[in-house]
């Protein structure tokens, strides 16, 4: 019987990078100083390129050495193919951050989204340049999301966690009454009564009306007229800014560093009213799926999305 071999068990991975070598360099003592070999071993190895791909792929002219159509066409291919053998084969936690190329999809609230993005790419274009970020609605369950990879975190208010997933407390915020500079609420202390008399805008994806607040109110025997529920913040604090009517804030804990949550309320102009009430606290965190546990280009996104939603007191300078 006749062994059949697979044309993978023929295969060299050190000429692949080789190959990538001496196409960067055109230069057999240049890609030899390059891989810390010697001019004669890059010689024989360029000899091998050639009797495997059938192409001079380097030929000389004049002084210099040119590639062949053969090499230009397979000098990107096998640039990547080594990036590529370079991720396989480093260990997680000792990743390069200045080569890593890949796109990690977070699936988060719009307010949160908004913060966390310019921090975030921030990080990227100064660490990771090679790192692109894709913002999802919260429009997937985030169990079965993170599970099948479709989702790289989740960020925001984490309560519905598959038994498996990795979750970690970023940071703990209040709700403050957001309302228009002008705004009646603002022209003295402001009371229970008077934020139930005011009309309210409230943040719902499945469209609901009541919320936290209401229970507060209801404690105190009154109730609040909303006149229209949002999906997102970002779009009720606009609607805010622009009319009579309060939104909910959320912002730092006192003493805390001021949240990046709270830049978009404030770039809207919007003066943030403590409420006197007893509102359970909003924590924002974030969920993965253990296998990326170890990962390092994931142990580095974690850490970003730690340092932008958990910022120090000297980088909110105050």
């Amino acid at each position: 019987m006749i062994p059949v071999t697979s044309p993978a068990a023929n295969l060299d991975a050190n000429l692949a990078v080789a190959l990538d070598a001496l196409l960067t360099e055109q230069s057999v003592t240049r890609a030899a100083a390059r891989l810390h070999t010697s001019p004669a071993a890059m010689s024989r190895t360029l000899a091998r390129l050639r009797r495997v791909l059938q192409d001079p792929l380097l030929v000389r002219a004049g002084q210099a050495m040119v590639p062949t159509p053969r090499a230009e066409a397979l000098r990107g291919e096998a640039a990547a193919v080594v990036r590529r053998l370079e991720e396989l084969l480093t260990p997680s936690g000792g990743i390069d951050l200045a080569a890593l190329r890949r796109t990690f999809t977070v699936q988060a609230a719009d307010l949160v989204g908004a913060a966390l993005a310019p921090g975030l790419l921030g990080l990227a274009r100064s660490q990771a340049p090679g790192v692109s970020l894709r913002v999802l609605a919260e429009e997937w369950e985030a169990g079965p999301a993170l599970r099948e990879g479709r989702i790289d975190l989740e960020i925001g208010s984490i309560d519905h966690v598959d038994p498996e997933t990795r979750v970690e407390e970023l940071v703990t915020l209040r709700m403050a009454a957001g309302v228009r500079t002008g705004h009646p609420l603002t022209e003295g202390p402001l009371t229970a009564a008077g934020l139930a008399a005011a009309e309210h805008v409230t943040v719902s994806r499945r469209g609901r009306f009541t919320g936290p607040l209401d229970a507060a109110l209801a404690e105190q025997g009154l109730s609040r007229r909303v006149g229209a529920t949002l999906p997102g913040h970002l779009a009720a604090m606009s609607l805010a800014a622009a009319s009579d009517m309060v939104c909910l804030v959320p912002t730092a804990l006192p003493g805390d560093p001021l949240s990046p949550l709270t830049h978009p309320a404030q770039a809207l102009g919007l003066r943030l009213l403590d409420i006197p009430l007893p509102l359970p606290p909003l924590t924002i965190g974030m969920a993965w799926h253990p296998r990326h546990s170890a990962d390092g280009a994931h142990q580095w996104l974690r850490a970003a999305v730690r340092r932008v939603l958990r910022p120090t007191p000297a980088e909110t300078g105050s």
